[in-house]
């Protein structure tokens, strides 16, 4: 008894201290760089390069490499934790899986020193804290203090913060006191993720990958209220000729609306009507190329179309009819500061009136909007550009929708349908690497029954 009651006592002392190590999951290698800083940090270059990787342990028990790394112009200095993952080894006695000691750079609780190779000044200290390796916060020096940025897929969410510290503080400073120092100038509810708030999310795109091998697209369809197969722009019912017995047929504009019924009719017992959906939502001068096309041909269908179907469905989640302008379902933040380019850092306007944002953006913005806004997914309305005429016209013709979300381990990714199929969010990016995406945002749920052939 005296026994359990000491070790008891024990742990009562030991987790808080562990716990201020390690608040959000984080190895933590404060104390190792502590004693790094002459050998390492603030050695020549020439020096550094005699020293061999070297593994300490925290005092939570985590093993941290120490090494350096070099490239044409730079060269980092690494503190990271240990990670076992299972290899395949290949023998004439056939295959065993044996257990490996990885130190990765990326990995959450990695701590890197970068400095210039011909100046040997230093640049940045950067922290990784999360799955996504591509989303960090870093710090660089000006003068004796420390500027932050918090970088997302590429993107600044802020650049240039200043922190009223020594830059020299972010030797030895802990990720916690990281969060400490900038709580209140870093956006740190971009990237505050809690993967238990996407189950509906999840759910839904587990229903529409199941029913995916009996949707057919097919140009200009859609089902209506009545569940019959009709053209979207005449409203006639399809030609039979053209039917498929066994798959439902569905455009791409038709495809949201059958994600979208599946939504509404749980709760209205009907499904969205047509002719509400291809309400104009923009005004064109007539003036130019672009405002005469527009008087023949409707430039901005898919943009229409998804503001006007996630106002209905906001409207039947709400029993009140709203109108795309009053709705709220446009997304029109401004996440971002800047953007790293392959020729260095440059300005980002992210949100474009009546065009989105630039698919370059595309993956940070989701991420962000999967933290901030999560069990929300998005109808996105693609504009593409025809250059082969002079002026060159931009036109709304495409429907996508984008489910985000966080797996349990953190990692972020998105589920995107398309057409009647599935394609990854880098295949999205890479198609559509020139153009715009419109989204607008509809709340997930876990009561979503899409119709069925």
């Amino acid at each position: 008894m005296k026994k359990a009651s000491l070790l008891l006592l024990i742990l009562l002392f030991v987790s808080p201290i562990f716990a201020a190590y390690n608040s959000k999951s984080v190895p933590d290698s404060s104390e190792i760089r502590k004693s790094l800083v002459e050998k390492w940090f603030e050695a020549p270059l020439s020096a550094v390069r005699m020293n061999l990787p070297e593994i300490y342990n925290n005092p939570a028990g985590e093993k941290f490499q120490v090494r350096l790394e070099e490239s044409d112009t730079t060269y980092n200095i690494f503190v990271s934790p240990q990670k076992k993952i299972k290899v395949d080894v290949y023998s004439d006695l056939g295959k065993e899986t044996k257990e490996q000691e990885v130190y990765p750079g990326d990995a959450p609780g990695s701590w890197v020193l970068i400095k210039d190779k011909k100046t040997e000044k230093i640049l940045r200290i950067r922290y990784y804290f999360l799955k996504n390796s591509e989303v960090f916060i870093q710090f660089t020096p000006r003068g004796k203090t420390a500027l932050a940025d918090l970088v997302i897929f590429g993107n600044y969410a802020a650049r240039g913060v200043p922190t009223g510290v020594p830059f020299t503080t972010f030797y030895s400073a802990s990720f916690d006191r990281v969060m400490n120092i900038t709580k209140n100038s870093l956006p740190w509810n971009y990237v505050d993720v809690d993967p238990s708030m996407y189950h509906s999310v999840l759910q839904m795109a587990a229903v529409i990958q199941e029913r995916l091998p009996n949707i057919l697209f097919a140009p200009d369809a859609m089902y209506d209220e009545n569940g019959e197969l009709i053209q979207i722009f005449s409203g006639k019912p399809y030609d039979e000729i053209q039917t498929d017995d066994d798959r439902m047929m569905l455009s791409s504009a038709g495809f949201l609306k059958w994600i979208a019924d599946g939504l509404v009719e749980p709760i209205a017992g009907g499904r969205i009507k047509r002719e509400p959906l291809l309400q104009e939502t923009v005004q064109v001068k007539e003036t130019g190329l672009q405002g005469s096309l527009s008087q023949k041909y409707n430039l901005f269908f898919s943009l229409d179309w998804i503001r006007n179907l996630a106002s209905a469905v906001i409207s039947v989640y709400t029993g009140k009819t709203y109108k795309f302008n009053q709705s709220g379902v446009d997304v029109t933040i401004n996440p971002f500061a800047s953007t790293i380019s392959p020729t260095g850092v440059a300005n980002v306007v992210t949100f474009v009136e009546n065009s989105g944002y630039s698919v370059d953006v595309l993956k940070s913005l989701l991420y962000v909007l999967a933290t901030t806004e999560p069990s929300t997914i998005y109808f996105g309305a693609i504009r593409e550009t025809d250059r082969t005429v002079s002026p060159e016209v931009k036109v709304f013709n495409q429907c996508v929708a984008f489910l985000p979300y966080f797996a349990t381990d953190g990692s972020f990714n998105a589920y995107v349908f398309m057409n009647g199929r599935s394609i990854s969010l880098e295949e999205f990016c890479n198609i559509y690497s020139d153009t715009f995406v419109y989204l607008t945002r509809v709340k997930a749920s876990e009561r979503f029954f899409p119709q069925e052939k």
